[in-house]
């Protein structure tokens, strides 16, 4: 097993006591997921078709949960991100995550969606300048905090009790209770007279919205990083990045530890598992679901039926009646919430993707087995990412959707490959009684032959017809 020197076999810590005090990684993943299919592509899809969709949204968060978890696995049994454990299958790995993510999450997608709508609220304000000034805004948010795990479970968890209650009021008073009938029946994929697809839906559009039913390509797999650093199983031993004025500037392990094979730590490992799945189900998978739908049916109840535009139209189309029916201070609060959420996702996308690229560059660039300058290297693939974003906004690539799409279709294809890696990862490199079984690989086998079809399908749609 490729290991640090400094690597052991230790003891596995003792699980929490109660549930609640394993909350808090997975809600950085479902803040992550807020703003992208949650918020703009699923609704987009359902104004325009209904809520016979809804099967897509159900499917989607489900596979991305089995994703998780097994990423979630291993980062219990050795306290290392899962980037650590492909790279001791190959060299060649990092390289391809370093590409994956660099490409899909350079595009400023979030930042303009959320500038858009802040623009839609205050006429008064420039999207170009708000959307520089957010993205730079973010990198001071993560620039400044003591400990970046701490930051982002704080923002996320902030922006999902917040966001998601304010979108139970509006679907409160605008849903009607047949709905319901309307919800159960898209969630098997029975949509008015269809299964599955309604005529004219474009294959491009609903992979974004399957890819982003969750976090989304690379990003899942930063669960990895949350779980070790909120010191679960092995992870108890790991270190964090901090900020550099924090004393960020110290070399960080990268390599984690193993367990030993003792009765006492299979006891511990079941504990652990037990619980880690437990909340993300409730977490991740549960209030995602919940999240897809309320705001599905908000998009029912408000623009369905109506002439809903290209790009993010049918939100200001959605504030627009919420205005005529409750006021303009409701309406503004509605695209204040939106912007909001948009803007705590693209915080998110930046943190985790900056941890991905600066620690896949040091895994591949790098044959040591010690200490990493891991916190300078993250901070500079945050600050390059920011000014990358910049630009690619300055050429004119600002139509948000058209962003958001193009970036879910290059994640899908990211996923792709994950679900392999991460089976062959959990069945080869970690200790025995914490394997992947074959139940669960025939799952994660499953979902990359569901991805590779989406995908194949697109990329007909897009180059052949």
């Amino acid at each position: 097993m490729y290991m640090s020197r400094h690597a052991q076999s230790l003891d596995l810590p003792l699980p929490p006591t109660s549930l609640l005090k394993t909350i808090g990684p997975s809600f950085i993943l479902l803040g992550l997921a807020l703003g992208s299919g949650e918020l703009i592509l699923w609704p987009y899809l359902v104004a325009n078709y209904g809520l016979g969709l809804l099967w897509g949204g159900l499917l989607g968060i489900t596979l991305q949960y089995f994703l998780n978890t097994e990423v979630l696995r291993y980062a219990l049994a050795t306290g290392e991100s899962v980037f650590v454990g492909f790279r001791k299958l190959s060299r060649i790995i990092p390289l391809w995550y370093i590409i994956s993510t660099v490409i899909p999450w350079s595009l400023p997608g979030f930042a303009s969606t959320s500038a858009n709508i802040f623009h839609h609220a205050f006429p008064w304000l420039n999207p170009a300048f708000v959307t520089v000034f957010l993205l730079f805004l973010t990198g001071t948010i993560l620039t400044v905090g003591k400990q970046l795990y701490k930051t982002m479970e704080r923002l996320q968890t902030a922006n999902v009790f917040i966001g998601l209650s304010i979108v139970i009021f509006f679907v409160s008073i605008f849903a009607k209770p047949e709905y319901a009938i309307e919800i159960f029946a898209g969630l098997v994929g029975r949509g008015n007279d269809w299964w599955f697809f309604p005529a004219g839906i474009g294959i491009f559009s609903f992979l974004g919205a399957f890819a982003y039913s969750g976090a989304g390509g690379n990003l899942n797999l930063a669960q990895s990083y949350y779980i070790k650093e909120k010191g679960f199983g092995m992870g108890a031993y790991s270190q964090k990045i901090t900020s550099l004025f924090a004393g960020g500037a110290k070399p960080i392990a990268l390599y984690g530890n193993t367990f030993t094979s003792t009765k006492e730590n299979a006891e511990k490992w079941k504990q652990w598992w037990h619980m880690t799945l437990i909340e993300h189900a409730i977490v991740f998978w549960g209030m995602g679901l919940l999240t897809i739908i309320l705001l599905s049916l908000l998009a029912r109840s408000l623009t369905f039926g109506m002439d809903v535009q290209s790009g993010i139209s049918f939100v200001f189309l959605e504030s627009e009646v919420i205005g005529q029916r409750l006021g303009s201070a409701f309406a503004t609060t509605f695209l204040i919430m939106a912007g909001l959420m948009m803007f705590t996702t693209q915080t998110g996308i930046l943190e985790s993707s900056s941890r991905i690229i600066s620690e896949n560059v040091l895994l591949f660039f790098s044959n040591k087995k010690g200490e990493f300058p891991l916190s300078k290297a993250f901070y500079i693939a945050l600050w390059t990412q920011i000014i990358a974003g910049s630009v690619v906004y300055s050429f004119g690539f600002r139509e948000p959707r058209l962003l958001l799409t193009l970036g879910a279709v290059l994640n899908a294809g990211a996923m792709m490959v994950s679900f392999p890696l991460m089976y062959i990862l959990n069945k080869t490199k970690i200790p025995a009684m914490s394997r992947v079984g074959s139940v669960r690989g025939a799952i994660l086998g499953g979902a990359t032959i569901c991805f590779a079809l989406f995908l194949g399908l697109t990329l007909y749609e897009s180059f052949f017809k």
